[in-house]
């Protein structure tokens, strides 16, 4: 144990989480807004693409998403609850297809509409801030790709090592 503790310092990442939560809260709004229950914002983008690609098994859909299998099993099992897909066997026992049931297909359009309204909105509050965010997000994902976000933290651990 170090000598202080390093929780007590603000968390540089704090506030991005908050924001994140924040949008994602907001969004929750519209769907009840709109007498829409139970569904997440996480859960338009693979409804989405269920709609437009047919039942998928969870690899390919993850794949397609650019997500991790276990992250999206997380949010399936979600919908699942909710009564936006079901799920049967796979070509294989260690597999299983997603597909949408009526209730995931009815909404589906509202979901796309408010994905491009939600897409406008970004848009929008780039152009009011000085710094747009998504300009920032490139730039964060360039200097990573110059240094990874892991060398960084290893040269940091070297370094205190090394004061010690």
């Amino acid at each position: 144990m170090t000598s202080s503790d390093p929780t007590t310092r603000p968390d540089p990442w704090q506030s991005l989480h908050v924001l994140l939560a924040e949008l994602d809260a907001e969004i929750e709004q519209v769907y009840l807004t709109r007498g829409i229950e139970g569904v997440r914002p996480r859960f338009a983008y693979p409804l989405i693409r269920l709609a437009h690609t047919g039942p998928l098994t969870i690899r390919e859909l993850a794949e397609s998403l650019g997500l991790s299998h276990s992250a999206l099993s997380q949010t399936l099992t979600a919908m699942r609850k909710e009564g936006l897909v079901s799920s049967e066997p796979g070509p294989d026992a260690r597999t299983r297809r997603i597909e949408l049931t009526e209730r995931g297909r009815s909404l589906v359009p509202f979901l796309e509409a408010e994905w491009r309204a939600t897409h406008a909105t970004v848009a929008e509050l780039d152009a009011e801030i000085p710094y747009a965010l998504t300009t920032v997000v490139e730039e964060v994902r360039r200097a990573l790709a110059r240094r990874s976000m892991r060398q960084r933290v290893l040269d940091h651990l070297d370094h205190l090592d090394k004061s010690r």
